[in-house]
């Protein structure tokens, strides 16, 4: 088992990529204590780099090898059509320390990037969603054989300051994993318009559907959160026999709703899968 000293974040972080998953993580990770001198970004754009700088502290670098330099943790936090020329230029570094790699990139899975970085690195594959940007982010991993129990754990503490962590334990389901959660939020702001627009129709003015329907959502999802109990268990103690929830929720039944959202899921997942033979 990971001693306590393995369950805080590394020494030395080094973020490959300074866009908002790695500007949530990084305001996490200072509000957490991580001091600022200990975190590196590399990022191209002098206004992210900039703004990275003047917000948090951290050092910032245009190049990603110079922000690799001593680090005892990479996060590759760039766009998954970049990431091999990216673990091309930083792979002499990580062959030489071997440090724990951390990649937040959709569809590219843990042997392409062992391909790129060379054998015998500990990585960890993972998948975080927007609201890390708020520190209520929902994160799937899962590690290579050599990352140690203590990098897993190195690895959930850095994922962790954003929200809440998986560890998923066969790859391909990190494909259902970014369906899921990685791109859940915009289906909840999906039905979010929806609902707004519903309510519109009926009457109301926008601006009140907007707050009703939003403040709804959040709810909804702090009582599936906090109150341990399944969604079904919490949508049949809101649900009459012959009122008004239930005849909206016939309505989704008769739309045949829950086949809509297992065909969307399935679509998301099938790209995540492409995406890996794309850029490979």
């Amino acid at each position: 088992m990971p001693s306590p000293a393995d369950s805080r974040p590394p020494a030395r972080i080094a973020f490959i990529g300074g866009g908002n998953m790695a500007r949530s993580l990084i305001g996490a990770l200072v509000r957490d204590g991580v001091p600022a001198a200990a975190i590196a970004v590399a990022e191209p754009n002098v206004e992210l780099r900039s703004a990275l700088a003047r917000d948090f502290g951290v050092a910032v670098h245009d190049h990603a090898c110079a922000a690799t330099e001593g680090a005892d943790a990479l996060v590759l936090a760039v766009k998954p059509q970049v990431l091999k020329d990216v673990c091309a230029e930083i792979a002499a570094t990580v062959a030489a320390a071997r440090p724990l790699v951390i990649s937040i990139a959709a569809g590219i899975r843990i042997d392409q990037l062992a391909a790129w970085l060379g054998a015998g690195v500990p990585i960890v594959r993972s998948m975080p969603n927007t609201p890390a940007l708020i520190g209520a982010g929902a994160t799937g991993m899962i590690a290579n054989d050599d990352a140690s129990a203590g990098q897993r754990a190195q690895a959930q503490a850095i994922l962790g300051a954003a929200g809440t962590t998986v560890w998923i334990d066969r790859e391909e389901l990190m494909d259902t994993v970014t369906a899921l959660s990685g791109s859940g939020p915009a289906y909840f702001f999906l039905l979010v318009e929806a609902l707004e627009d519903a309510a519109v129709a009926q009457g109301l003015p926008r601006a009140t559907a907007r707050t009703l329907a939003s403040q709804t959502c959040f709810g909804a999802g702090r009582m599936l959160v906090e109150d341990g109990e399944p969604p079904t268990v919490l949508r049949e103690r809101v649900t009459s026999p012959g009122g008004t929830t239930a005849a909206a929720l016939e309505a989704f039944a008769n739309g045949n709703l829950r086949a809509l959202v297992a065909t969307a899921i399935a679509a998301a997942t099938t790209r995540g899968k492409d995406l890996s033979e794309r850029y490979s």
